[in-house]
């Protein structure tokens, strides 16, 4: 199945969100409608319509009948050019029926402050509707176990969401965030981040033996969630 998979961010100031991710060392692959960043992996579209939300925006023309039998349990809103739609947990999915223009291959590594780009997290009240919901939209499982609380699925075109149960994160939750790992390095990403003038929203500790915060959270400015983490 052919597709493309965003980070669907809003923002009522472009430029701003636009600043927010250069300073993140993101590359543009579009400035206007959509615009377009990305890190190498992950590919964030910045969305300045005032009815814009957080969420996920999956662009292929062969969903539709994936989102028609969704719309037996969901509640499915048609939109100009697809659907709306929400996941077990409130997250935003927008399917739009038609192909993104945009010249965007999937790096290996990642390029920006952030690090290693692992996916998606989305913390699920219950794994196992969660799981069934992103399988009816395409995604498979890669890795991981849902009687054990977490599992990632994948779009197979290299994006990948992970999925986890309630009281698995002892830090704030940002539903859906984006998640990075960066080993024993995450402190220089620290760092950099610092330098280049980026907000922590949250400094923790809790896995740090020596009480370092050597996992930190920030958001950009329309309120999406990034976890950069050592692992």
């Amino acid at each position: 199945m052919k597709r493309k998979t965003t980070i669907h961010t809003p923002t009522n100031s472009l430029e701003e969100s636009k600043d927010f991710y250069k300073r993140l060392k993101f590359e543009s692959l579009s400035d206007d409608d959509p615009t377009m960043f990305t890190d190498g992996k992950a590919l964030v579209e910045i969305n300045p319509d005032r009815f814009a939300r957080t969420g996920i925006k999956i662009y292929s023309e062969d969903l539709a009948a994936a989102v028609s039998e969704l719309g037996d349990d969901l509640e499915v809103i048609e939109i100009g050019d697809g659907f709306l739609l929400s996941d077990p947990n409130g997250v935003r999915v927008y399917v739009i029926d038609e192909w993104l223009e945009v010249d965007h291959q999937v790096k290996e590594k990642s390029f920006g402050l952030t690090g290693n780009f692992v996916g998606l997290s989305i913390e699920g009240h219950d794994i196992h509707k969660t799981a069934e919901f992103w399988s009816a939209l395409g995604f498979s499982k890669k890795e991981g176990e849902l009687d054990q609380g977490w599992a990632t699925f994948s779009d197979g075109e290299g994006f990948d969401i992970s999925l986890m149960k309630p009281m698995m994160c002892p830090h704030l939750f940002f539903n859906p965030g984006m998640t990075y790992f960066n080993g024993g390095k995450n402190l220089t990403n620290i760092g950099l981040l610092r330098e280049a003038g980026i907000p922590i929203t949250e400094e923790i500790t809790v896995f740090s033996s020596d009480n370092v915060a050597d996992n930190v959270i920030i958001r950009d400015p329309g309120g999406l969630g990034f976890f950069i983490f050592n692992d």
